[in-house]
C-alpha cells in the first residue's frame, strides 16, 4: 500500500464530483449526474443490478462511516460490489475480494437501529474500478462507467419480446413475481432492452456468480441470452415448486374439507335431536355393553361410580381417558356370559383320537376328566399340567380339548415372563397401565369359560418387578380363583369356570406350592411305530397341502419314513421328524421345476440325497466285564446309559469317577462302591480284593453333564461284575441303593421303557416300587418286554449275573430284608 493509498481523500466538492459528460455546458441529465471516485461497500448474497430497488441491512459497526459520508455528500450515491468471500460479520475484506465491475445505487431513507442501518438502494449504473483510492474501511475508489453496447436491430427486439413473454409466463407460477414487474414497468419502457435484461436477471435466484456474469457483460445481445436462460431455469423450479405446493394443498384440502363437513354433520345432527355428541356417545356405549351382561353388584356400583365421573369430566383432560379406558375394559369383560359344553364323551373321544395317534393313556386321563364334568354338568375345579418333552403334543392336546368341549381356546406363554403384573395387571397409577393377560384373554374369546392355555409354566422368572409364579397361586388355585383380583379393574373376577391347562417340559424348576394345585399328566416320548402313524396321518398330509403338491407327486413308502425316524429322529418328539420331512418336499419341489419328471420316489436308497448321512447309526451295544447298561430320564425323553468299571492296577486302594457327573450320581458312585466293598465276602468276591484295587468309573459321555437318583443298582452291578470277573447278561437296569442293599424306587419309569426299546433292549431291571408305574402302561408298550422286578440288590444279581455269583449267602437276604417292601 503507498503513501496515497493511507492518506485521507480530500473532500470532494459537488462541482468536481459532478462532470460534463459530453457538453461542455455543465448541465447533464440526473442519471448521468455519477461522481468519478465512489465509497464501496461489499454485498456478499448477490449483485445490485441497475434496474433493482430494495431496501438493504449493513453492520452499523462496519459500515457507519461510509453512509455518513455518502449521506454527506450532494448526490448520495455509494458503490455496492459483489464479494462472494465474506462468511461473516468479523471477516477482513480486501480488495482483491471486490470484482472489477459494480453498481452505483443512490440511498435514500437511512434509518438507525440498534447495530444495523437500513436504506433503500436505487440501483442507477455499472461502473468499472479504475484505481483504489483507499484500501481500508471506508473503502474509496476511482471509478469509470462504461456504456452499453447496444444496436437498435431486430434481434434485439426479439429477445426483448421473449424476455417480456418469459417473465409473463413466470407470474402465475410465482405470484411474488408480479409486484416486481408492476415496479418495473411504472419506471421503465418495454422498448428500452438494457433495464429489461437486468430487471429480469435481477428477479430470478440464480447463484451470485451467475449474476455477477450478467452484470459484467456489457453486450445487451449477449446478456439477454444469458438472462434468457436464467429466467427459463426460474420457470422449471417455481412450476416444479407449484406442482409440490398444490399436491400438499389438495391433501390438506382433503382433510380439512373432511373435518369441517363432519363438524358440521354432527352439528346438523345435534339440533335435529339425532345425534349426540361424544361423551354422549360413548356413555351410551358403555351402558348398552352394561345391559347385555349380568354383572355381580360390588363391580357394577364401582362401574356406576365410574359413569358419574366421565359425564362430568372435561373431555380434553389426562383423566377422561383414564376414566374411559378404565370402563372401556370393565365393560369388555363378558361377566356371566358363558358358552354351552359339550357334554358327549364318543365326541370327545373321536376329536381326541381325529388330532393325536398314540397318548392312549394321556386321552384316557382326559376323558375320565370329562366324564365326571358331563356326570355334574359342570367343567371346573381340576387344573391339568400336561408335561413332556418338547415335541411330544402338549399345546395341540389343550386346543383338542377345548375343540371337544365346544368351548373358546386361549393360548400365551408363560416362559421368561418376569413381571407379575402380566398376570396380576398393572395398577392406575401410571401412563399405560393395563390389565393382566387373564382379563385380556377374557376380552378377546368373549366368554367366561373358555380354555386358556398356559404355555411353559416351568420357565416363568422371577425379577425385581416381582415373582409371577406367586402370581399364579391365586390364579391356579380352584379354592381361591372365584374372587380373582385384577390390579387395574381393582375389581373381583370369577375364574373358577375357566378350564386352565397348563404345559411343562419338567417339573423340578417349578415351585413346589404352585406344583400341588396342579393334577400332573405325563407324556413320554413316542416309540418308533407311534411315530409312524402320526407322520403318517398328521405331518405327511398337512407338509404337502403346505407345499401344494399332490400325493402322487412324492412316493414315500413305509420303509422309507422308518428309516427316517430310526436314522435321524430319535428324539422323545416329533418336531424334528416335522422339520426333516419337510427338507425333503423342498429338495423334490426343486427337483419338480428343474426337472421333466412329473413324480419323484424316496427310498431308503437315496434317502441320503435329501437328508445327508443318518445321524444315529445302530450302534452294537457295549458289553464286557464291567460294563452295564442303565436307564436314564432327561427332559427330552427317557435315555440309555452305559455304565463302565475297569481295574487300573493293584498298587493302592483307590476309586475314580469321570463322565461329568452331578452330586447325586457322585453319592450313587460312593454308595454303590460302599456296599459292594463291604459285602465283598458276601458276594463271592475275592478276599481282600478292594484293599489293594485301583477301580475308575466313567459314564460316557463325557461332555455331556449327568445327572440324577436312578443308577445306584447300575454302578454297583458294574463294580461286582469286575470285581468277579464276570460278563452281565444283555440287560438294562434302573434303581437307587441303599448301604443295607435295598433297591428304592425312581421316576420316568414310562421314558427310560420307551427308551430301552427304541435301543432295542427287551429285558429290563425295575425296582419292586415300581411295579405299579409299570402295570399301568399301555399295552403296546409292554408288549415284548421281560421286566425283572428287584427289591434288594440280590434281586439285581440274580438277573443281571450268571448263577455262578447270584447265590448269596442268606445272611445278606436277612439283613437286607429286615424290613420288607412295600409292595402295591
Amino acid at each position: 500500500m503507498t503513501d496515497q493509498d493511507n492518506q485521507e481523500p480530500e473532500v470532494i466538492s459537488a462541482d468536481e464530483q459532478v462532470e460534463d459528460k459530453g457538453t461542455g455546458t455543465g448541465l447533464v441529465l440526473p442519471e448521468h449526474a455519477l461522481p468519478d471516485k465512489l465509497y464501496l461497500i461489499p454485498v456478499s448474497n448477490r449483485p445490485f443490478f441497475p434496474a433493482q430497488v430494495q431496501p438493504l441491512v449493513f453492520n452499523s459497526q462496519e459500515w457507519e462511516e461510509t453512509l455518513q459520508r455518502v449521506a454527506q455528500s450532494p448526490h448520495k450515491v455509494v458503490g455496492l460490489s459483489y464479494a462472494a468471500g465474506i462468511t461473516g460479520a468479523d471477516h477482513e475484506v480486501s480488495p482483491e475480494d471486490f470484482p472489477e465491475m459494480g453498481c452505483t445505487v443512490k440511498i435514500h431513507n437511512i434509518l438507525a437501529e440498534g447495530d444495523q442501518i437500513q436504506f433503500i438502494a436505487l440501483g442507477m449504473q455499472r461502473f468499472r474500478i479504475k484505481q483504489w483510492l483507499r484500501k481500508r474501511p471506508p473503502y474509496l475508489v476511482q471509478v469509470e462507467y462504461p456504456d452499453n453496447i447496444e444496436n437498435d436491430t431486430d434481434e434485439i427486439k426479439a429477445y426483448a419480446l421473449a424476455l417480456i413473454q418469459a417473465i409473463k409466463e413466470l407470474i402465475p407460477l410465482n405470484p411474488l413475481y408480479s409486484e416486481e414487474l408492476k415496479n418495473y414497468l411504472n419506471r421503465f419502457s418495454p422498448k428500452d432492452p438494457s433495464p429489461l435484461a437486468d430487471f429480469a436477471a435481477a428477479i430470478t435466484t440464480a447463484r451470485g456468480q451467475e449474476l455477477q456474469e450478467v452484470l459484467e457483460t456489457l453486450s445487451v445481445q449477449r446478456r439477454m441470452e444469458k438472462v434468457l436462460i436464467l429466467i427459463r431455469k426460474e420457470q422449471e423450479v417455481a412450476r416444479l415448486q407449484g406442482e409440490i405446493n398444490a399436491e400438499v394443498n389438495r391433501k390438506i384440502s382433503k382433510h380439512q374439507r373432511e373435518f369441517f363437513l363432519k363438524e358440521q354433520l354432527k352439528i346438523i345432527q345435534k339440533e335435529l335431536g339425532i345425534s349426540k355428541d361424544d361423551r354422549t356417545a360413548e356413555i351410551e356405549a358403555f351402558e348398552k355393553r352394561i345391559a347385555e351382561l349380568d354383572i355381580p353388584e360390588t363391580p357394577l356400583k364401582k362401574i356406576n361410580d365410574e359413569m358419574k365421573k366421565l359425564s362430568i369430566l372435561e373431555m380434553g383432560s389426562p383423566e377422561y381417558a383414564v376414566c374411559r379406558n378404565f370402563l372401556d375394559w370393565a365393560t369388555s369383560v363378558p361377566w356371566g356370559r358363558y358358552s354351552e359344553d359339550i357334554f358327549d364323551l364318543a365326541h370327545a373321544r373321536k376329536v381326541l383320537n381325529s388330532d393325536h395317534d398314540g397318548l392312549e393313556d394321556v386321552k384316557d386321563r382326559i376323558i375320565e376328566f370329562l366324564a365326571v364334568g358331563a356326570y355334574k354338568q359342570e367343567i371346573s375345579g381340576t387344573i391339568m399340567l400336561l408335561a413332556g418333552p418338547p415335541g411330544v403334543g402338549k399345546t395341540s392336546i389343550g386346543r383338542s380339548v377345548a375343540r371337544a368341549l365346544g368351548r373358546k381356546f386361549y393360548r400365551f406363554s408363560l416362559g421368561g415372563m418376569r413381571d407379575e403384573a402380566e398376570i396380576k395387571g398393572h395398577r392406575r397409577t401410571y401412563i399405560g397401565a393395563m390389565p393382566g393377560k387373564l382379563v385380556q384373554a377374557l376380552k378377546e374369546v368373549d366368554v367366561a369359560n373358555p380354555v386358556i392355555m398356559l404355555d411353559e409354566i416351568d420357565k416363568i422368572g422371577a425379577s425385581y418387578r416381582g415373582d409371577p409364579a406367586s402370581a399364579m397361586l391365586e390364579v391356579l388355585d380352584p379354592e381361591q380363583n372365584s374372587e380373582f383380583l385384577d390390579h387395574y379393574l381393582d375389581m373381583r373376577i370369577d375364574l373358577s369356570k375357566v378350564l386352565f391347562i397348563s404345559t411343562a417340559n419338567q417339573l423340578d424348576t417349578i415351585p413346589g406350592p404352585l406344583l400341588d394345585r396342579m393334577d400332573v399328566i405325563r407324556l413320554s416320548g413316542y416309540i418308533t411305530e407311534e411315530k409312524m402313524a402320526i407322520a403318517k396321518n398328521h405331518l405327511w398330509p398337512k407338509l404337502l397341502k403346505q407345499s401344494g403338491l399332490k400325493k402322487s407327486q412324492i412316493r414315500f413308502s413305509d420303509a422309507t419314513l422308518k428309516a427316517v425316524i430310526e436314522g435321524y429322529a430319535r428324539e422323545a418328539g416329533v418336531r424334528h421328524l416335522e422339520k426333516l420331512l419337510q427338507k425333503i418336499i423342498r429338495k423334490v419341489v426343486v427337483q419338480l421345476l428343474e426337472g421333466s419328471k412329473e413324480s419323484h420316489s424316496v427310498t431308503i436308497r437315496n434317502l441320503s440325497d435329501y437328508l445327508g448321512a443318518p445321524y444315529f447309526r445302530k450302534e452294537k451295544r457295549i458289553e464286557g466285564i464291567g460294563v452295564v447298561t442303565g436307564l436314564a430320564w432327561t427332559a427330552m425323553g427317557g435315555a440309555t446309559l452305559p455304565v463302565e468299571a475297569s481295574l487300573i492296577h493293584h498298587q493302592r486302594a483307590g476309586f475314580k469317577l469321570t463322565g461329568k457327573l452331578g452330586d447325586v450320581m457322585k453319592e450313587s458312585a460312593e454308595i454303590a462302591y460302599s456296599f459292594v466293598s463291604s459285602q465283598a465276602e458276601k458276594l463271592g468276591i475275592p478276599e481282600a480284593y478292594f484293599d489293594k484295587a485301583f477301580i475308575h468309573l466313567h459314564v460316557p459321555e463325557g461332555a455331556t453333564p449327568k445327572d440324577g437318583p436312578s443308577a445306584g443298582i447300575t454302578m454297583a452291578t458294574a463294580l461286582l461284575s469286575l470285581a468277579t470277573n464276570t460278563k452281565p447278561a444283555p440287560i438294562a437296569m434302573t434303581g437307587e441303593l441303599t448301604l443295607t442293599g435295598k433297591v428304592l424306587a425312581v421316576g420316568g419309569v414310562r421314558e427310560k421303557v420307551i427308551a430301552a426299546k427304541r435301543q432295542g433292549i427287551h429285558t429290563l431291571i425295575i425296582p419292586e416300587e415300581c411295579r405299579r408305574d409299570y402295570d399301568e402302561l399301555p399295552d403296546y408298550i409292554r408288549k415284548g418286554m421281560t421286566i425283572h422286578f428287584a427289591s434288594i440288590f440280590e434281586d439285581v444279581c440274580k438277573a443281571a449275573l450268571p448263577v455262578k455269583t447270584s447265590p448269596v449267602k442268606k445272611t445278606i437276604r436277612k439283613t437286607a430284608r429286615k424290613k420288607p417292601a412295600t409292595k402295591p
